[in-house]
């Protein structure tokens, strides 16, 4: 008996050549039958949605025929510089010299894909299997992408002291120490807000869970592999000095393009002498926004902005109009070029 199960898929390759085929084109018809009514569920729930999202938004729409169009070509340079930072970031995670223009392919297609993925799983999957293609080996491409988004979190941080300190340094009582200033006094009254027993509460019932979770996640094989690579990278100060100032680069490009954008739409009260306050509002409604684990901070993000903005006295109106730019330029218009990248990279 078990001789004849043994011959049996021989026999039945040997005899049927034609039957995988055969049982496979029926599967993938179906397959592809799915993803069209997947598609067309997912146009006819945008369609439907349409009415109720375009009339709040209307009013932004319209600002926009009367906006500054000359900022336009500077914030689009910006947005393509922001991903040759992170080419750049990569590169010296990996610690190898990849090519610098299908790199920076590779980071717009890891953009889009961060736009249907939470918490970036997109851009590491996508980045990871790049580095794959390009000789590293797996293991050690995973613990590289791992590396380079834990160095971001001090790369920023070092930013921020930055701009804080320039702002107080260089126009002590001047403009940006007022804006600044206000970013903090809004800051202490929304914390004020927040009543102190259920702050308790939720402290007594948060911090222990949050201390278990983080004890487990230390242990975990995925911490230990991230530390060995970031102890082999503090082993390479070049490559170190390289992704941490290409990582404060991305956000800094960012931050930038955010302070054009509120300087573009009129109304907004804002001149250039407040470009660190601008920028420190950006920093603040970024970190805030992406606290919460949605794709590509969708939502979150806007709203932080809006937030940061209207906390510098920036009126409500124009607040959101600048956020719409920035997020329209930076966040939505590289999809489309993410994906031809995409097309571009397999073949």
């Amino acid at each position: 008996m078990e001789t004849i199960t043994a011959g049996a898929d021989p026999a039945a390759s040997a005899k049927l050549p034609g039957l995988g085929a055969a049982v496979a084109a029926p599967s993938l018809a179906r397959r592809i039958h799915r993803a069209r009514w997947a598609v067309a569920g997912l146009l006819l729930t945008v369609l439907a949605a349409a009415p109720a999202t375009i009339g709040p938004l209307r009013p932004a729409f319209a600002a926009l025929g009367h906006m500054r169009w000359g900022f336009l070509p500077s914030l689009v340079l910006l947005s393509l510089l922001h991903y040759v930072c992170s080419a750049v970031a990569l590169r010296g995670a990996a610690g190898r010299p990849l090519p610098l223009i299908r790199t920076t392919m590779t980071q717009l297609t890891a953009s889009a894909a961060n736009r249907v993925t939470p918490g970036g799983l997109g851009a590491a999957a996508v980045n990871t299997r790049y580095l794959v293609c390009r000789g590293l080996p797996l293991p050690r491409a995973a613990v590289a992408v791992a590396v380079l988004q834990v160095a971001g979190v001090p790369a920023d941080l070092l930013l921020m002291g930055a701009v804080l300190g320039l702002g107080a340094v260089l126009t002590p009582g001047g403009g940006n120490d007022r804006m600044l200033d206000a970013l903090g006094h809004h800051a202490s009254r929304a914390a004020g807000l927040v009543p102190p027993l259920p702050l308790l509460i939720a402290g007594g019932v948060l911090l222990p869970a949050a201390a278990l979770w983080g004890r487990r996640a230390v242990r975990s094989t995925a911490a230990r592999n991230a530390a060995g690579g970031l102890a082999d990278l503090c082993r390479r100060p070049r490559d170190l000095a390289i992704t941490l100032a290409a990582s404060a680069g991305t956000t800094f490009v960012l931050g930038i393009a955010f302070a054009l954008s509120v300087l573009a739409i009129p109304g907004t009260a804002v001149g250039p002498a407040d470009a660190l306050a601008l920028l420190a509002a950006y920093l603040v409604g970024a970190a805030a926004g992406s606290a919460i684990p949605t794709p590509g901070g969708v939502g979150s993000t806007e709203a932080a902005l809006v937030a940061a903005l209207a906390a510098l006295g920036v009126a409500a109106g124009p607040a959101l109009h600048a956020v719409l730019l920035f997020r329209a330029v930076t966040f939505w218009a590289p999809v489309p070029l993410g994906v031809l990248a995409c097309r571009t990279l397999r073949r």
